[in-house]
């Protein structure tokens, strides 16, 4: 199974960060080492939230129901007129429920990575997290995932399988942030050194990171 962040550097990925870089007025090098950081950290809270039967089920009835991939079907109409206030009203109730009271702290630490402020990330997130969301329904589809088992072994592959003890780290730690970004932003700069536009930057190193 291909990880998350091959999904960001395929066609499909590029119209991604293509569109919410327009639909956010956000630059798109930016916009990209956003989504490289922030989507294996949504994953791995989705990991850490499927890890209860409750939540396991409550994911998959979202994957089958509203977010079954459909999305993916017309990017082009998603991001053509300007994101629809549904789909931005809908991404911010993802991020609710996934990260709960550690948005805040997640928002902050990844803007101070990108060199963005957390509001711009926030947006940046709200409209990627129902994407990131149709992603996993069609993989779900695919897989005929049905039961708890099923989608940790979707969200596990996708964040390239049981991960390395760094991995595993840099994603709880991020997930750990209290709201001031100081012992995150700490571990962070472990992996993330280097400017986004280099090919040694973020997307570089997380890349290697998640074993991609």
């Amino acid at each position: 199974m291909a990880g998350i962040l091959d999904l960001l550097n395929s066609d499909i990925g590029k119209s991604i960060i293509s569109g919410v870089s327009g639909s956010t007025g956000t630059d798109q090098d930016k916009t990209s080492s956003v989504l490289t950081m922030a989507l294996p950290v949504l994953m791995k809270a989705m990991e850490r939230n499927a890890s209860t039967p409750e939540g396991a089920a409550g994911l998959m009835s979202a994957l089958s129901s509203k977010h079954d991939g459909s999305i993916l079907d017309n990017l082009g109409g998603l991001f053509g007129g300007g994101v629809d206030d549904n789909v931005k009203d809908d991404g911010a109730k993802i991020l609710s429920h996934v990260l709960g009271s550690k948005q805040q702290g997640v928002e902050q630490v990844i803007g101070q990575k990108a060199g963005l402020d957390s509001s711009s990330v926030a947006n940046i997130l709200k409209v990627a997290a129902p994407i990131l969301m149709g992603v996993l329904g069609k993989q779900a589809s695919q897989s005929n995932v049905s039961s708890q088992s099923d989608i940790s072994g979707l969200l596990g592959g996708l964040l390239g399988g049981s991960g390395s003890l760094n991995e595993q780290s840099f994603l709880e730690n991020i997930l750990d942030a209290d709201g001031d970004g100081s012992v995150v932003d700490d571990v962070a700069g472990m992996f993330l050194g280097g400017d986004s536009k280099s090919s040694g930057g973020i997307a570089g190193a997380l890349g290697n990171l998640f074993g991609k």
